[in-house]
Formats: structure tokens, C-alpha cells, sequence
């Protein structure tokens, strides 16, 4: 049934393209959208300053060392913030052994050696 519908269209409306082109008009196409452009004046060039040559070279001397000093001062950062939990921890260890041999609460090293390596007793 669609295509009895469609062969109709195509029978009334046909096949041909209805558009055209005017003769020649592509030819002189490209020499009437440069005569409707506007006239512009010609732009003098300046030449650049020392600063604006300079500029980007000071900009990027500034970015290295700003880099250098960032990667020289975090680690160092780091490492006391590290060294400091090290130490705390180290210091709670400590606390630890002092309070068990001091109280006498263990017996022999071997329960000593539990009692640290027990998760439960932190």
C-alpha cells in the first residue's frame, strides 16, 4: 500500500531537480562578494617593546623557580610531619613496655611478645 502511495507522489511531483543555477553564476561569484566587502585601512605594525619580547621568558624563569622552591620545601614538610608521628608512635610503644614490665603483669618475654603484637591491645 506505501509504495502505491509513493509511485503516485513520484509520478506527480517526478524525478527531476526544479532548482537551477543561473549561467555563470559561480564564475563571477568570488569577484562580487569582494566588491560588496568594505575597504579597510591598512593597519601599521607596530614594532614590540624589549619587555614585550623579554616577558615570556621572565614569566617562565618565574614559574621554574617557583617549581624548585615548592619540590625543596615539601619534603621537608613531609618529613617532620612524619618524623613527628613516628616519634608519638615510637613514644606510645614505649609507654606501653614501660607500663607492662613496671606492673609485672606478664610473666616471660614470649607474653610480652603477644601482648605487643595483639591488635586487641591497642
Amino acid at each position: 500500500m506505501l509504495m502505491k502511495e509513493e509511485d503516485n507522489i513520484l509520478r506527480k511531483a517526478g524525478v527531476k531537480n526544479p532548482f537551477k543555477v543561473p549561467e555563470g553564476y559561480f564564475e563571477s561569484l568570488t569577484s562580487e562578494v569582494m566588491n560588496r566587502l568594505p575597504q579597510k585601512e591598512p593597519v601599521e605594525c607596530k614594532r614590540p617593546t624589549l619587555w614585550q619580547k623579554v616577558k615570556p621568558w621572565v614569566y617562565m624563569a618565574a614559574m621554574f623557580a617557583g617549581a624548585a622552591l615548592i619540590i625543596r620545601i615539601a619534603p621537608g614538610v613531609q618529613k617532620s610531619n612524619s618524623e613527628a608521628v613516628a616519634v608519638d608512635d615510637s613514644e606510645k610503644e614505649m609507654e606501653y613496655i614501660n607500663v607492662v614490665v613496671d606492673n609485672s603483669m606478664l610473666d616471660d618475654d614470649y607474653s610480652l611478645y603477644v601482648y605487643l603484637t595483639d591488635d586487641d591491645a591497642e
